[in-house]
Parts: structure tokens; sequence; C-alpha cells
């Protein structure tokens, strides 16, 4: 693979993250050393230290006795995943409308309207998925929560494959940009319990079809 535009570990993270967001290394899908070694031309410690990034991102699962998988939580896992998130992100919600400045309202809106920009293109999954982050990331900044930060990025991470695959489904970013318009709209309102309670249903909206994701495959 090219090692000139970045270093090459990064490389091979960004080559593996890019497949396991655009479903071409399946969740469950064991990830053997030897192969991507093989497939990347790279060194297994490239690969080794690859892995343990895309392991601390929530991407892979190191298993004992069997090596490194692309995560696969359980339909009962993903559901409780879900519902902690919910609660989560109504909770940052609501200290967003009570902390946040004028300008991080402002580049809150700006980013569900670049989540709805990219999602109009038909972007690919992980560049929906990143614009969708660009959201969170001013939301969590806005709450001005050290502790609320922890605790969403952890869970983030955990379900960053079910969130790829509800993203993936059809229509579900559409929707997804209506939902958190109507969220923003509540924030610029001032009205916190409404933008907790509507952004705790888009994420139980997201879990539905993530789930069913899940259901089909098992």
């Amino acid at each position: 693979m090219g090692r000139s535009a970045a270093p090459l570990r990064e490389q091979v993270i960004a080559a593996l993250r890019d497949a396991i967001l655009d479903f071409r290394l399946r969740p469950g899908q064991r990830l053997v050393e030897r192969e991507l070694i093989e497939q990347l031309g790279v060194s297994r410690t490239t690969v080794r230290e690859a892995l343990r990034e895309l392991t601390s991102e929530g991407l892979v699962t190191v298993v004992p006795q069997r090596g490194a998988m692309v995560s696969a939580p359980s339909v009962a896992e993903a559901a409780d995943l879900y519902e902690v998130r919910a609660a989560l992100e109504s909770i940052t919600v609501a200290r967003f409308v009570e902390r946040a400045t004028p300008s991080q309202v402002i580049r809150l809106d700006a980013a569900v309207e670049h989540f709805a920009e990219v999602t109009a293109a038909g972007g690919e999954i992980r560049d929906i998925l990143a614009a969708k982050d660009e959201f969170y990331a001013v939301l969590i900044e806005g709450a001005a929560s050290a502790s609320l930060k922890q605790l969403i990025e952890g869970i983030q991470a955990r379900v960053r494959v079910l969130r790829a695959t509800s993203l993936a489904a059809a229509g579900r970013s559409d929707n997804a940009v209506a939902e958190l318009r109507a969220v923003v709209l509540a924030i610029k309102d001032g009205d916190a319990a409404r933008a907790a309670g509507l952004c705790a249903a888009h994420v139980r909206t997201a879990a539905v079809t993530a789930l069913a994701a899940l259901e089909a495959d098992d």
C-alpha cells in the first residue's frame, strides 16, 4: 500500500476501519494477523498496533484463544448499550441547553446541516458517520461535563459498528437528519426537556433499525 500520504500505521488503521464501516469486513469476522500482513504488505508489528487502535475505538474485539474479530455485540448487549446511550445523550442535551454559548449553538446547527449535506450527496457510510460525529463533538463540548464526555465516548465506541449499520439502512440517514434538526430547534427555543426527549427518541429509533439488522443476522 502507498506510504507517502500518511504514516504507514495510520494508513493501515484507516484501511481496516473503512473495511469494517463499509461492511467488507463483517461483524464477527475473524481478523487473522497472517492474512492481514499478506493483504496489506506490512509488518506484524504494524498490524498489531492497528488492531490495538481499532479495539480502543470499539470496532475490533479481542477474544481469548480466538484472537481479534470485528466487534459484534449480541442483540441483548446492543439493546442495553442503546438504552444507556439514550439516557446519557438526553442528559448531555439538557446540559447543552443550560451551558452552551450562542456560538456553540450556531456550530451545532451547522453540524446538523453538514450531516444533511453529506447524507443528501449519498456519501459513504464512513463519511456520514464522521459528519454525525461532528454533531456529537459540539454537543459534548457545549455540555461542559468531563464525566459525560468520558461516558458517551466510551458508549459511542462500543456501538460504532451498530451506528454504521443503522445509518446504512434505507431512509435512516434522512430520518436522522429530521430528528436532529428537531433537537436543535428545541435547543434554540431553550426547551431542555423537549430537546432531551427528542434526543432520546432519536437514539431509540436508531436502536430499532440496528437491532433489526442484528436479529436478521442471527
